[in-house]
Parts: C-alpha cells; sequence; structure tokens
C-alpha cells in the first residue's frame, strides 16, 4: 500500500485545499481501515466552507461525512467486520454515557465528535473509523446508492415521526438534496399528491422529475393559494420544512390535524409564528435531528431498490475535482456531487 493520499482538507476560514498527506492507520483495537468508494458533498460542507462558517470544523481535519467503503483490515478487538465486507459508516459518534445517550437519545448526545467534520472523513481513498460506526451492506448495492445512506438516514429520522399514510397529501418546503429525499420516502410510501416549493427553477425542475404532482416557485406564487387549490382547499395532512425558516408557511399549508416536520436548521432565522393558528387547528409540530437507530432502515430501503437516491446524483467526479463540485453547487448548478477517492 501507497504511503501517502490525496485528501480534501479543511484549513479553516473557507478554505479546503487538496493535498498528499499519510496513509492512515490501524491503531486501536476498535480501529477499521477503510478503503473510501465513494463519498457524498452535504450541504454542511458547504457550510462549513462559507466566510465566516456556518457550521464549526476542525482545521486539518479531512472532510466526508457521506461514505461508503471497503474494509482492509481491523483492530485486534474487532468482531462485526472483516476484510472484504462493504461498508457504509455512521459518522456521529456519541458517547453513550452523558444524560441524552442513556436516557435513549444518542442523537442529542452532550460530547457528540463526527467523523469527516471534526475527524478525518472519507474525502480521501483511505478512512480509519471505529468499528461501532460501521453497517454492512450488500456486495450488490452499488456505491452510487450506498453513498447516500447516512442522508436517508436523517430523513427516515423525520418520516419516522410523521407515519404517513397512503394517498395522504405533503408538502414539501426546499427542493434541495432533503426535500428531494423526502420526497422520494414519501413517493415510496404511497403519498397520494406531493407539492414542492423553491426558488430555484433548477431545483423544482428536478422535483418534478422525480415525481412531484405540483411545484412552486415562491418567487412567482404563493405558495398557500396553490396548496389550497391543489387540496380543493383543505391544505397538506404533512409538511416538511427541510429549509429551516419556514414555520409560519408551512402552518398556513397544513390541514386541519396536520402534521408538521421541522427537518431544516438555521440558527439566525426568528420568524414570527402564529401560535393560534396551531391550536385552532389542532397541528402537530416535531423538530426531527439526525435520527435514532435509522442506519439499518435506511439500508434496507436501498438494498430493496424501493428508494433509488442515485437519481439525485447531478456530478460525479474524481476526488482531484471536488473544487468543481463545490463550485457546482454554490452556482445552484448541481443537486449532489459525489467523488470518487
Amino acid at each position: 500500500m501507497e504511503k501517502t493520499m490525496l485528501a480534501a482538507v479543511f484549513e479553516g476560514q473557507g478554505k479546503l485545499s487538496l493535498r498528499e498527506v499519510p496513509v492512515p492507520k490501524v491503531t486501536s483495537p476498535d480501529d477499521v481501515l477503510l478503503e473510501v468508494e465513494a463519498a457524498g458533498v452535504c450541504g454542511t460542507d458547504l457550510h462549513i466552507l462559507e466566510v465566516p462558517p456556518g457550521h464549526p470544523a476542525t482545521p486539518g481535519a479531512i472532510l466526508g461525512h457521506e461514505y461508503v467503503g471497503r474494509v482492509l483490515e481491523t483492530g485486534s478487538a474487532v468482531s462485526t467486520v472483516q476484510p472484504g465486507d462493504r461498508v457504509v459508516v455512521a459518522p456521529n459518534l456519541y458517547c453513550g454515557i452523558c444524560g441524552p445517550c442513556t436516557s435513549g437519545r444518542p442523537n442529542q448526545c452532550e460530547h457528540f465528535t463526527t467523523l469527516g467534520i471534526y475527524l478525518d472523513g472519507g474525502f480521501a481513498r483511505y478512512n480509519v473509523a471505529p468499528e461501532r460506526a460501521l453497517f454492512k451492506v450488500a456486495p450488490t448495492l452499488p456505491p452510487q446508492e450506498a453513498v447516500y445512506v447516512e442522508l436517508l438516514s436523517c430523513v427516515v429520522g423525520g418520516t419516522e415521526k410523521v407515519r404517513l399514510q397512503p394517498g395522504e397529501t405533503v408538502a414539501i418546503l426546499g427542493a434541495g438534496p432533503v426535500g428531494l429525499m423526502f420526497e422520494l420516502v414519501f413517493k415510496a410510501a404511497g403519498a397520494g399528491k406531493i407539492i414542492m416549493t423553491d426558488i430555484a427553477p433548477y431545483r423544482l425542475d428536478y422535483a418534478r422529475k422525480l415525481g412531484a404532482d405540483v411545484v412552486v416557485n415562491v418567487k412567482e406564487q404563493d405558495p398557500v393559494a396553490v396548496t389550497r387549490e391543489a387540496t380543493d382547499g383543505r391544505g397538506v395532512d404533512v409538511v416538511v420544512d427541510a429549509v429551516g425558516s419556514l414555520l409560519p408557511q408551512a402552518i398556513e399549508q397544513a390541514a386541519v390535524g396536520g402534521k408538521i416536520v421541522l427537518f431544516g436548521m438555521n440558527q439566525k432565522a426568528y420568524p414570527q409564528v402564529h401560535q393560534f393558528d396551531i391550536t385552532r387547528k389542532e397541528l402537530t409540530v416535531m423538530g426531527t435531528y439526525i435520527g435514532i437507530n435509522t442506519f439499518p432502515k435506511a439500508i434496507r430501503m436501498l438494498e430493496s431498490g424501493v428508494v433509488k437516491p442515485s437519481a439525485l446524483t447531478t456530478h460525479t467526479l474524481p476526488l482531484a475535482r471536488i473544487l468543481d463540485g463545490i463550485a457546482a453547487l454554490r452556482a445552484g448548478e448541481g443537486i449532489k456531487v459525489v467523488v470518487t477517492p
């Protein structure tokens, strides 16, 4: 094996550099050395590279927290995977002993750390991850599908809360990768009608291609009026805010007794909410963050073929061109970039 590898390293203050770094080694009993097959560029990566940053990360860390790889070597205590296995990585590592962890909410761990954000991740040919972060996937699952397990697992954390029934109507606010993944899952679950809203025609065209029944450019149309027209005046059964600041709009679009899922996160947004409408319409408003034990469910969805998120991939690039992919996403000229180290 070579001694160095090309990696995309976060240098701080909006800078991602491609440079040669040492190939990581197994040093702890629970370490697993992976050869990365594919890694996805996430919106979080873009936020990390904003100036000022929209999300923290460790300077000097190799980014990339959505990845699939093949096991090359294992530490002495590893028992659940072996060389040759294909695995996806659950990058959020929790402590297991804090209050949220011991109360069954590891997604709220007080001591979270994350591969590909605070620790080295998948934007490199090789990566070392702890055994507890790895989930085996079928040898027949293409890497272009498997690379979406992390994103899908987060979306499943939200869809589990609403448990959509066949025929129910949905509005998804935001047609980025998250919103489009919600669309794919709700479509597979038998949604009767899916309404997608966004400000970007490119994304709305994509949503329509994936099966959205109604798309709304909110710069040109009133999403509430369009929703009521499309549902005979009643509103939708489920609303997903994939943006992070659209709760007031979600309340208006929801039908009496509807459910609202807040997935998007915008720490700087303070929208005014008319609480009267939540009470009067008996709405259920739910926040969803990452997901709890959702990796196995996401893997089964992909292995069954009921959800095929590779339809979201607009760019597949070698690692050496990752900066081109990031530029395309920033320019609104792509949905999802997948790199192949």
